[in-house]
């Protein structure tokens, strides 16, 4: 279902200005991550704009039949809809200032998948096949740091340290810095990538636009575009990759080749030990080294047949 704009007299339109002004600022003063800003902005709309009233306008009830139309008429996930409750639950709190009954907009139960990994032989083919230089740098600074893709692309010239073979990495999620490993290979790529550019950046490592001269950095989707791309040139596109792949496949690998869970935590930013844990689930190695309980059973004959005489 596409929903379209809404239409409403000057003193209503100007109403909806300021609530969404002020939605901002109490989002910037708990500094809240831009994608979380946005995100939020976007949900609050989106549920005025189902009803074709203005948010403040909205009750109980019109959330109640929101929540359920999220599932039966937008067919999102479980996960999305606790966003966009969490989201209205923020504006009537902090914006409106009344009070959010939990009882009466209970969140859905979180549905947890496990995550999608390559070989490390399929990431090099995924990296190999980048269209070009550029995305192909891209590619293996996500795997090679296990880096989420914002923090990829806000990576600084001054976050390489090459004497002390590490990446910086700034303002996590969370708001939390962290230091990963800087790969021999990947310092070695991205010489070769800094020599390639017609004007060297002072700030961004990964400039913005199409010559990569720009004051901005590269946008998050030009690393979406950079593994779409790469993963249908190396027949992977079946396999539905995405930025977040290649910080599992970091992790898993990491486990596969030896490190403990709680280094990996460290490395991918993790508040939570638990949530790290989820690559046990995927490695190889640990599962391969865990026998099936069926394997210590004796059977009289194989297939279950008794051989007559």
């Amino acid at each position: 279902m596409r929903l379209t704009g809404i239409v409403w007299d000057a003193e209503e339109e100007l109403s909806v200005n300021q609530l969404r002004q002020l939605m901002l600022e109490e989002l910037r003063r708990r500094n809240f991550a831009d994608t979380t800003v946005r995100t939020y902005l976007h949900s609050v709309a989106h549920f005025s704009q189902y009803f074709r009233r203005p948010p403040d306008q909205l009750g109980p009830e019109d959330i109640r039949k929101y929540q359920a139309a999220l599932f039966t008429t937008f067919k999102f996930s479980p996960n999305t809809v606790i966003l966009r409750l969490a989201a209205l639950r923020f504006f009537y709190i902090h914006v409106l200032k009344r009070g959010w009954s939990i009882a009466e907009t209970p969140y859905p139960k979180k549905v947890r998948h496990l995550p999608g990994v390559l070989s490390q032989e399929e990431v090099a083919r995924l990296i190999e096949a980048a269209d070009t230089p550029f995305h192909r740098i891209l590619l293996m600074t996500m795997y090679a740091t296990g880096a989420r893709r914002a923090e990829a692309a806000h990576l600084k010239v001054g976050d390489i340290d090459s004497k002390r073979m590490v990446v910086h990495i700034r303002e996590g999620k969370g708001g939390r810095d962290r230091d990963v490993m800087l790969s021999p290979k990947l310092l070695d790529e991205l010489r070769i990538y800094w020599r390639g550019l017609r004007r060297k950046p002072k700030e961004w490592l990964f400039p913005g636009n199409r010559w990569h001269t720009s004051s901005h950095p590269v946008t998050t989707k030009v690393l979406w575009s950079a593994c779409q791309i790469a993963a249908e040139r190396a027949g992977l596109d079946s396999r539905r990759i995405h930025p977040h792949t290649l910080r599992h496949c970091f992790a898993t690998h990491l486990l596969e080749a030896g490190a403990d869970l709680r280094t990996i935590q460290i490395l991918l930013g993790h508040r939570d030990l638990e949530v790290t844990t989820v690559y046990l689930h995927l490695s190889q190695r640990h599962l391969s080294a865990t026998a099936s309980p069926l394997d210590g059973l004796t059977f009289s004959s194989p297939g279950g047949h008794k051989h007559s005489s």
